[in-house]
């Protein structure tokens, strides 16, 4: 497949996320991105999707519209199926997975559609479906109108391969990277998290401010792909050598044990442990940094939903706030939460709030303050 081919790109976000993730792609040089519900779509050849997979942060997953046509029946469904080109997208000596979803169309079977989408892929490209593969096409049936798209991603984006250890109620990196760009933030500010669990803010940030692209650890499915070229690849994985560490700059504090030790190895094997800083110690003796400017305290804490008794935390947030607008003069606080009482608790005055996000099933929403002690 030649490199100057141009498709129609979705790239995945968190709901809630759309419009951080359009500002990105649109940094990124992805044309035409514009937000949508559930994504952004853009276009681009194959060097723009292994880009889009290597550089996103706000994405969860990068798709390829391979084709879209009328369906109103089966049988011109597998018609147009066939006229896919999937031996110059697919190697035949892969097997694949086709998932169908049905949406107020005639074809309401998703089994049947999935059938025959399976067998237009085997006919045509010799091409195995099994349900096991790892390498999964696409097919969403809307109002007649099928659209089958290729996950070129694999596993989800904010599964970068740094963060082995994990806490109980991780933020996923996504969230921390969009959350950390409404914050204006640019790699030039210190960041310190008081409640750190396995290093996800502090860990996001070190990696943004040294110039490292966030999916440089892993493997994407579109390295099984007939269309890829190992060595253009190569080229561009390598990219710009990271910046070098001008000391910690960013902090991760907790009162467990457990968890600095997984933000420690963590940032280790993200390779910002130069840059980073995880020390255990209680939010009632959180101060800042010393000789850094301002910068921001993002904090991601418990909100009883999933951790912690939401009586108990009143008092928590309370101590947050406190110790902030005590200590902390001329600091910006970002702090997700899904409870409004909670983060009032807090007792600082905050911006208006933008819509919730969803994390894993919960609805959050990310608050921010201007300058703390003005």
């Amino acid at each position: 497949m030649s490199e100057r081919d141009t498709y129609e790109l979705f790239l995945v976000a968190a709901p809630g996320l759309e419009g951080d993730l359009a500002r990105e792609a649109e940094a990124l040089g992805l044309g035409g991105a514009a937000a949508v519900p559930g994504g952004v779509t853009a276009e681009g050849g194959w060097p723009e999707i292994w880009r889009a997979n290597l550089q996103l942060r706000c994405a969860s997953r990068v798709l390829v519209r391979v084709a879209s046509f009328r369906a109103p029946h089966l049988a011109q469904l597998d018609k147009r199926a066939r006229k896919v080109a999937w031996d110059r997208i697919l190697r035949a000596d892969l097997p694949v997975r086709v998932e169908v979803t049905c949406k107020r169309s005639r074809i309401y079977h998703q089994g049947a559609a999935g059938e025959r989408i399976s067998r237009a892929i085997s006919e045509t490209a010799g091409v195995a479906v099994a349900a096991e593969a790892a390498i999964v096409v696409k097919a969403r049936i809307e109002d007649d109108l099928c659209t089958i798209s290729l996950d070129t991603s694999g596993e989800p984006l904010h599964r970068r391969g740094h963060k082995e250890a994990v806490g109980k109620a991780p933020l996923r990196e996504t969230l921390a990277a969009a959350f950390l760009g409404r914050m204006g933030f640019d790699g030039s500010q210190a960041v310190v998290d008081p409640m750190c669990g396995s290093g996800t803010f502090p860990i996001e940030a070190a990696e943004i401010a040294a110039g490292l692209a966030p999916g440089r650890s892993r493997r994407f499915a579109f390295e099984d792909l007939a269309s890829f070229d190992a060595a253009a690849w190569a080229g561009m994985r390598q990219g710009t050598p990271g910046k070098a560490a001008p000391g910690p700059r960013f902090f991760g504090f907790d009162r467990d044990d457990g968890a600095i030790r997984m933000g420690t190895e963590n940032a280790a094997r993200a390779g910002v442990a130069d840059w980073t800083d995880f020390r255990r110690q209680a939010i009632s003796d959180l101060q800042p940094p010393e000789g850094m400017a301002p910068g921001l305290v993002m904090v991601n804490p418990p909100y009883g939903a999933r951790i912690g008794d939401r009586k108990l935390l009143f008092a928590l947030y309370g101590t947050l706030g406190r110790v902030l607008s005590e200590r902390f003069r001329g600091w910006r606080l970002g702090m997700v939460t899904s409870d409004a009482g909670l983060a009032k608790a807090t007792g600082l005055s905050f911006l208006p709030p933008e819509p919730p996000v969803s994390l894993g099933g919960l609805k959050v929403t990310f608050y921010r303050t201007g300058p703390l002690g003005g």
